[in-house]
């Protein structure tokens, strides 16, 4: 496996990307095109194909920006699970072949079939959940409705919001990306972003998302109360059945714009959805308690796969 074919993702990968994610479709929030390219900066991923298999990988991450598990080197390896037929055994074919690497956002199923592999206890490998990186799944006609008792204080918002408020709601388009940026610029400056790596990492990923609106294919939505900009969204179908939503801001200037926006959003666009993937939290109180309160059907589990020392 030679990793030094490895190229960094650019926007006329599109296509490549998608034909994979056609023929194996993801449940993690992590496998869109739109996903992967806006975040390609923060991650410095690289990628190559590989026995039919997608390959993503980073010799950056594990340096700059998170600690391996059980080691203080600099030279770990920080990969994605392949996107193919077997992801299972290309993954051990890496641990075989490479020494110092992750494998990061590994789903549950791929975790078993690892598992039950006698090569994975050979290699003396570990899958260790990662619950910071588990993804939210709600069912979308109980978080668009929010009928019954469970969403009672999400009701209170969202009837606030409509009941103060003379709004006007706009699906994405070319002519209203500027106004998302004015807000993401607002937003960004009340969070002091420039004084958080993560906001600020953020508030890079989504400029290359939104600069980029018309090849990615992604589509959003806009809220506005009397001309000034209150919340914006934007996700795409992950697979046949599933919506995801990739950034969500609201201005904490109006009541109940969060709950606005979300409402808004499934109203108008990707109307025959079943479920929608709301991401993860990443560990952030205030963001579990805030996706936790939608009542999630389910949650898409991750793990960390990587070799003991």
């Amino acid at each position: 496996m030679d990793l030094s074919t490895g190229k960094p993702i650019e926007i006329t990968d599109k296509k490549l990307f998608d034909e994979y994610f056609h023929k194996y479709p993801p449940e993690t929030s992590e496998f869109t095109f739109t996903n992967l390219f806006m975040w390609r900066n923060y991650y410095n991923f690289l990628f190559m194909e590989f026995k039919a298999h997608l390959i993503l990988f980073s010799n950056g991450y594990l340096k700059k920006r998170k600690k391996p598990i059980n080691s203080d080197s600099k030279d770990y390896l920080y990969f994605f699970p392949p996107i193919g037929s077997s992801p299972d055994k290309i993954i051990i074919e890496l641990f075989e072949n490479l020494g110092n690497i992750e494998v990061h956002r590994v789903p549950e199923d791929i975790c078993e079939k690892l598992t039950e592999n006698e090569k994975f206890n050979n290699l003396n490998l570990v899958c260790l959940e990662d619950r910071n990186n588990w993804d939210y799944v709600y069912n979308k006609d109980e978080i668009l409705n929010l009928a019954g008792n469970k969403y009672r204080q999400n009701r209170r918002w969202l009837q606030k919001f409509l009941s103060n408020y003379n709004y006007d709601f706009k699906l994405l388009k070319e002519n209203v990306i500027e106004k998302c940026k004015e807000l993401q610029l607002e937003w960004c400056l009340l969070k002091a972003c420039t004084e958080d790596e993560s906001l600020e990492a953020e508030q890079e990923a989504i400029y290359e998302a939104l600069n980029n609106f018309s090849t990615l294919g992604f589509s959003g939505g806009l809220l506005c109360v009397d001309d000034k900009c209150a919340a914006y969204t934007f996700g795409e179908m992950l697979n046949e059945s599933t919506l995801i939503i990739h950034i969500e801001k609201a201005h904490a200037e109006y009541e109940g714009s969060y709950q606005a926006i979300n409402n808004f959003f499934l109203k108008n666009c990707c109307v025959d959805t079943l479920y929608v993937n709301r991401e993860q939290d990443l560990g952030i109180e205030g963001l579990r308690r805030a996706k936790e309160s939608y009542k999630p059907l389910n949650m898409v589990k991750k793990s960390i796969i990587y070799k003991k020392v």
